[in-house]
């Protein structure tokens, strides 16, 4: 049982190595924009520079952040490999065992980073601004993330072509959104990236305020009797 255990997990990894480059890179792209949020919408940005300085870096951190931001819920997209790597034909242990778990770990990883990011982005509107924009910004950035995942998952835009060649990703941009398909996808994409970000949100949120006070709510909680 053992060996036949260990001979299923050599030919997962075997069918994983092929993805392990893209992966690990698309992951890094989805976690820049959560360490920006972390200096950009938190506390302790003590390391910038005084006067206008650091007003100009922190739009330029802004700017970057929305820039590479749709790299996060992209991670998404990424699941036509597993499709694709099901069809290879292989073991349903091999597809079981190692590649929907790593997919679904590479997937959690970046859109929970685009949830936290957006939290952050959230909370600082929330400070700055009041309650009322945050919702509104939430849903401009869910939008600009669904064209973003468009661009680079059908027209190959990577994040770094609006310096590179701006002219050709608004133009693609423009004349795509003029048409019924491009349209559909990207509402579709807006819908399921909404969708999943209010649901992870609440569940995040609930443990940010869960897990510093479990103590307190595990004292105050009624003890059940036995029997």
């Amino acid at each position: 049982m053992v060996n036949a255990l260990e001979y299923w997990l050599q030919q997962g990894m075997m069918a994983l190595a092929p993805n392990l480059d893209w992966m690990v890179w698309n992951t890094f792209l989805a976690l820049v924009p959560l360490g920006l949020s972390g200096w950009l919408f938190m506390a302790g940005r003590r390391w910038l520079p005084t006067g206008p300085w650091r007003s100009l870096l922190w739009w330029l951190g802004l700017v970057t952040f929305i820039v590479f931001l749709p790299n996060a819920p992209y991670v998404l997209t990424d699941v036509i490999h597993l499709v694709n790597d099901i069809r290879w034909g292989y073991s349903i242990w091999v597809i079981s065992l190692v590649l929907v778990p790593a997919y679904l770990l590479f997937m959690a990883i970046g859109f929970g980073a685009y949830v936290l990011s957006v939290i952050r982005l959230g909370r600082y509107l929330h400070r700055w601004w009041g309650a009322q924009t945050v919702v509104a910004v939430e849903i401009i950035i869910h939008g600009l993330c669904a064209v973003g995942i468009y661009l680079g998952r059908f027209r190959r835009f990577n994040s770094w072509d609006l310096l590179t060649q701006p002219d050709a990703v608004v133009r693609t941009t423009i004349a795509h959104l003029m048409d019924q398909r491009p349209l559909v996808i990207v509402i579709a994409t807006f819908a399921v990236i909404t969708s999943l970000y209010w649901l992870c949100k609440q569940i995040t949120l609930a443990l940010a305020w869960y897990w510093p006070n479990r103590q307190q709510w595990a004292w105050q909680a009624p003890r059940q009797l036995p029997g």
